[in-house]
């Protein structure tokens, strides 16, 4: 039985809408992580007040936050890491305070694409100054308002430009009208979740198409919220049924979700597993074989790495498509999961918008995370059945999920977790 941490994006978006709300909010079980971290120190720089709260579950603290008082004026800088939440999602929030705020990353992420923000509010009528790089590091200076009003923008590299422009549209003057014009929208379920969370504290979200969303300008209610544990980091935990022969579940498993990772009850049947609900928990188990795959990833991006981690020990060929934008993740997965599956003695072949793996034996060496929490995730499960794999940086899950290593020993039996796969 495994129990994993709280979703890091539906923690992010709660820490944005309590930073906006007319009153305190009190996130329960949120995640602490390095990406969450970096959120909350963003959030403090701008004038939020966030309080650790003695809280009931095995994972730290709960979280008092008291929102940005109006107009309140702040001057400084946001390192955002690798998180592309605090850089898509904190960019628009800077606008709403007074004062020059820089926002920089690690370097590993200052390729991440932040364009498309940077000209959406411009759009909206923020100052900012890029140096003319459109990217990473640059400077919004805010004068306590964003006028809004209708706005088109191409959101085919990330869901989070859509997710970011409507977390902060109620504090707009005039709300917002987005419209996306790309060739695609990758992660819609996390546009989805977005849209829920600012239901949940009294802000209806239009939707005349697909590709449309009108925000009414008003307020945002404080509000005490549960966080949902984070299924696309249970993934892993869920797969290491089908690799290794056997039986695992995942307790707290909601009866609804918007996370990309609750299609993992659709997905893993496909390949071979066997699922069942009961007591809250989802049960995985494995089959004699994993079964290949054809599939559109375009709303689950996230699970990826690890379905080709699967299929790189599945009976047949898997082709994934749809996912293309995880070129302009942490690393470019779609590179490194070839790459890493080649050193092995795989074969993956890169497509336009995806990537096709076929079984081939694997044996031992080293497999890169690049600085990547899911590239590390991966490696993990095939080193429960590739004798000799090291993963050369296990401590890279931080990033999501600091407990890895001793949830993933704890699975395979070693109590004391102080070991990783």
């Amino acid at each position: 039985m495994v129990t994993v941490p709280g979703s890091k994006s539906l923690t992010g978006r709660e820490l944005i809408l309590s930073a906006l709300a007319d009153g305190p909010s009190r996130l329960y079980a949120p995640l602490q992580s390095d990406d969450t971290d970096r959120m909350i120190g963003a959030l403090r720089a701008l004038g939020v007040s966030i309080e650790p709260q003695h809280g009931d579950g095995p994972f730290g603290d709960d979280l008092l936050i008291t929102p940005i008082a109006p107009f309140h004026a702040a001057d400084g800088a946001v390192d955002c890491g690798q998180a592309g939440t605090v850089m898509r999602f904190v960019a628009p929030l800077a606008g709403l305070v007074g004062g020059e705020v820089t926002l920089t990353a690690h370097a590993s992420a200052l390729h991440r694409p932040m364009a498309v923000m940077i000209k959406a509010l411009r759009d909206l009528g923020v100052d900012i100054d890029d140096g003319a790089r459109w990217a990473l590091p640059f400077t919004v200076r805010g004068h306590g308002q964003i006028r809004g009003g209708e706005i088109t923008i191409d959101a085919s590299a990330s869901s989070q430009f859509v997710s970011g422009l409507l977390l902060t549209a109620p504090r707009f003057d005039v709300g917002l009208h987005l419209i996306h014009d790309g060739d695609r929208l990758p992660s819609v379920p996390h546009i989805d979740m977005t849209i829920e969370s600012l239901g949940r504290r009294g802000v209806l979200v239009e939707r005349p198409s697909p590709t449309e969303w009108v925000v009414p300008a008003g307020s945002i209610r404080g509000k005490d919220v549960h966080i949902e544990p984070d299924l696309s980091n249970a993934a892993p935990f869920l797969a290491a049924a089908m690799a290794a022969g056997g039986r695992v579940s995942v307790t707290g498993w909601p009866t609804h979700s918007t996370q990309p990772g609750a299609l993992l009850t659709d997905i893993l049947p496909l390949m071979g597993a066997r699922t069942q609900r009961r007591g809250g928990a989802l049960h995985i188990t494995g089959g004699d074989t994993i079964t290949g795959v054809d599939l559109d990833l375009s709303a689950a991006g996230e699970l990826a790495p690890t379905l080709v981690g699967l299929a790189a020990l599945a009976d047949s060929p898997s082709t994934l498509h749809g996912i293309g934008h995880l070129r302009g993740h942490e690393t470019d997965r779609l590179a490194a999961l070839a790459e890493n599956l080649r050193t092995l003695g795989g074969e993956a072949q890169e497509l336009e918008d995806g990537i096709r793996i076929v079984p081939r034996p694997l044996h031992g060496g080293v497999w890169q995370a690049y600085h990547d929490h899911r590239m590390a995730t991966t490696g993990a499960l095939l080193g429960l059945v590739v004798e000799g794999l090291e993963v050369d940086d296990i401590g890279t899950t931080a990033k999501t999920m600091p407990q890895f290593p001793q949830l993933w020993a704890r699975m395979l039996g070693n109590e004391s977790g102080e070991s990783a796969a």
